[in-house]
């Protein structure tokens, strides 16, 4: 049985971070966490039996206090959206860039592993499918270029100073606990709030554009393992299924889980975003031995249930 170890993850009251909470939890682990709450909620740590610190990467003191006696960090902390990036370059910038850094420099002092989160959009719109680790980083957005920033400190610390980092690439990751409220919210949460509010679906686009879409729990193991697994420092994984879903074919698949047609709307393209997105998933399978576990359908039906379940009472199905 592995041994139990204190684990900080960053950004851990957000949608991804709290999952990993629980796998980390669940595997006996304890489990720091460090959000400022900006994008993440305490609600999602709700029934978890973690340490949470408020406070915000970019602060040196608070960074160093968080990384204080623990073996590893998974550094999930950062400011996401495209569109969001766009319009505030900076801002993105100094939290996805200089604060992975603070983050770095700490776990550095304190000896800690680094499982750092990336993301698919360091991909760019390049043609080729699947999206190789070894492709050229080509970032679309500010966005997309921070967390190819962040990626290379993380690899850059491996190689000159021997810290046993690894980068995990998200690829459009869903599931229960995925903020619906927000302007920056993925569309997968988007559609189901509108799908169960009678809502139109507003598609940015021809609907053409398609997506790997990867339910969360597997994410979140897939993280784990790249945390507990012995793997080379400066190892860039893809995370997710291998397969990818056009927008009007996770409409029509929603379509079906609530049993009637969802309406929907089209508007221009959104500017930073990319047309495909397919993850080459073996070497993930063979370094980590991870592969998903819960397929598209499945996790779109347990989304929705979710989703249905934080409805008020008084609604209607």
């Amino acid at each position: 049985m592995t041994a139990k170890k204190t684990y900080l993850i960053t950004g851990g009251a957000g949608f991804i971070g709290s999952h990993l909470a629980a796998c980390c939890l669940e595997r006996g682990h304890g489990v720091r966490v460090l959000d400022d709450l900006r994008t993440g909620l305490e609600s999602n740590l709700e029934g978890l039996d973690l340490e949470f610190l408020r406070g915000d990467i970019r602060e040196e003191r608070t960074v160093r206090e968080a990384v204080k006696g623990v073996a590893g960090v998974f550094h999930l902390a950062a400011l996401p959206s495209v569109p969001r990036s766009i319009k505030d370059p900076w801002t993105s910038h100094d939290v996805n860039v200089n604060g992975t850094l603070r983050v770095l420099l700490a776990a550095r002092e304190e000896g800690a592993k680094v499982v750092f989160a990336g993301s698919s959009s360091a991909y760019g719109d390049t043609e080729e499918l699947p999206k190789r680790e070894e492709m050229a980083a080509r970032p679309q957005s500010p966005y997309a270029a921070s967390k190819v920033a962040g990626e290379n400190y993380v690899r850059v610390f491996a190689r000159v100073f021997g810290m046993p980092n690894v980068v995990v690439r998200y690829f459009n990751v869903f599931g229960p606990r995925q903020r619906a409220d927000s302007p920056y919210s993925g569309v997968i949460a988007k559609f189901c709030r509108a799908a169960l509010e009678g809502e139109v679906c507003r598609i940015d686009g021809d609907g053409g554009q398609s997506r790997d879409f990867t339910y969360v729990e597997d994410a979140a193991r897939g993280t784990y393992l790249a945390m507990e697994r012995d793997v080379p420092g400066g190892e860039v994984l893809n995370l997710a299924g291998g397969n990818r879903y056009s927008l009007l074919q996770l409409l029509e698949a929603l379509s079906d889980l609530v049993g009637k047609e969802i309406p929907r709307e089209f508007g221009d393209p959104r500017p930073g975003d990319v047309r495909h997105s397919q993850a080459e998933v073996s070497k993930a399978e063979e370094l980590l031995g991870f592969r998903t576990r819960v397929d598209f359908r499945e996790g779109l039906g347990r989304t929705l249930d979710w989703y249905r379940s934080k409805r008020p009472a008084h609604s209607g199905s």
